[in-house]
């Protein structure tokens, strides 16, 4: 890939781009919707004080606050997968941004709901889920709600804790500004002389490539742009943590740690025995880098080896290649599946494929229900691209 091979957003074919219009058709749409969910946070209020009236009123809050959270959620999404393929793009930046605010004010609207919960009582909800058909389905969060009851808050508390959401998210947001739009790395070279545009969708296929030189300058000119950074880096990581223990000390957990792993009912021995056992088999990594430099044929393994395929040949794949290869070894699933998929990823367009300037580094799979499994991804056209998707 050339330096000037990197594309801007929009000279990417749609065809290789997630089906957006699939979610919104246009802006017109996305605030359409808005303005509708800001309109109905206010009706959330009218069920405030009056979950414990009956089964009835309950099914019909949860079953609104349900809708709510999920079509504030929706345009949230909507803005920051925008945002993720790229950054540089300032409406798209506009719409995350609008919407993690607007997610952050349904939160706090609707902050009522598990104080109120508790206060009705476990044995009461069990009752009341054999009384209403439309409450089945809320059993197990039930169950799971009274075993987080200790660190649900007064339905004061709990609204100030969804307002901090959105200044919250901030934190992440301007890392990622910082980091896929605002700097800028310098291209790597490879052994014969070419010029590799560096950014954060290029650099995972960079480290992965088999030419030394281009892995170490891809690296190393990667890494100065983060060190060029590294006081508001820092600062930002700071803000971060502070905002973890914010928000462990707000619900009474003891560490940010024990918060974590709570909320997915894992306690902290799963943590703590993982660490030991990576410690425990530490010989085992260090045969294998031991074994990985040997079949490089260097003297030292550097961090830009780790990811160096170790045969001579690059294995080049194409995106349709790899999904032939993918949905071949899906098979055993069943021809509605290998359909589902194959008609989601070649036609259906769920997939933002290639690398484009300002889209963001690595890979993710984000969606609700309502519309399609995105991935967003930079396929850069080997086996760790296929892997990946």
């Amino acid at each position: 890939m050339s330096e000037s091979a990197l594309p801007l957003r929009s000279e990417v074919s749609k065809d290789d781009t997630w089906n957006a219009e699939s979610v919104f058709a246009n802006l017109d749409a996305f605030e359409k919707e808005f303005t509708a969910v800001t309109a109905e946070i206010e009706k959330a209020q009218k069920y405030q004080g009056k979950l414990a009236e009956s089964p009835v009123m309950l099914a019909d809050w949860l079953a609104f606050n349900e809708s709510l959270l999920m079509r504030a959620f929706k345009l949230y999404f909507y803005g920051t997968m925008s945002q993720a393929c790229n950054s540089e793009d300032q409406a798209a930046n506009a719409l995350a941004d609008r919407g993690g605010s607007l997610f952050g004010r349904v939160l706090a609207s609707v902050a009522f709901t598990e104080p109120e919960l508790i206060a009705i009582g476990h044995d009461a909800l069990k009752t009341w889920v054999g009384q209403e058909a439309r409450l089945v389905v809320y059993a197990h969060y039930f169950d799971d709600l009274f075993r987080r009851q200790e660190h649900v808050r007064s339905s004061e508390v709990e609204e100030l804790l969804g307002m901090v959401v959105d200044p919250f998210r901030t934190i992440e947001n301007t890392s990622e500004m910082l980091t896929s739009a605002d700097m800028k790395f310098a291209p790597a070279t490879s052994s014969t002389g070419e010029s590799l545009p560096v950014a954060q969708s290029t650099i995972d296929g960079l480290k992965a490539s088999p030419d030394r030189e281009a892995r170490r300058t891809a690296w190393e000119n990667y890494a100065d742009g983060y060190l060029a950074m590294k006081n508001t880096l820092a600062s930002n990581l700071v803000a971060a943590i502070k905002a973890d223990v914010f928000t462990a000390r707000a619900r009474r957990y003891p560490s940010t740690l024990e918060k974590s792993l709570f909320e997915n009912n894992i306690p902290v021995t799963v943590f703590d025995n993982l660490i030991d056992t990576y410690k425990k088999n530490l010989p085992t990594w260090h045969r294998y880098w031991r074994i990985r430099r040997q079949a490089l044929g260097v003297e030292t393994l550097q961090p830009y080896d780790i990811w160096a395929p170790l045969t001579p040949v690059e294995q080049k794949i194409t995106f349709d290649q790899a999904v032939d290869w993918i949905t071949e070894g899906l098979a055993p699933l069943g021809e509605e599946y290998v359909t589902t998929l194959r008609r989601g990823v070649m036609e259906q367009r769920w997939v933002d494929r290639y690398p484009n300037q300002g889209k963001r580094q690595g890979a993710f799979s984000y969606g609700l229900k309502g519309t399609y499994p995105f991935i967003m991804m930079s396929f850069q056209g080997e086996l760790e691209s296929m892997s990946t998707l």
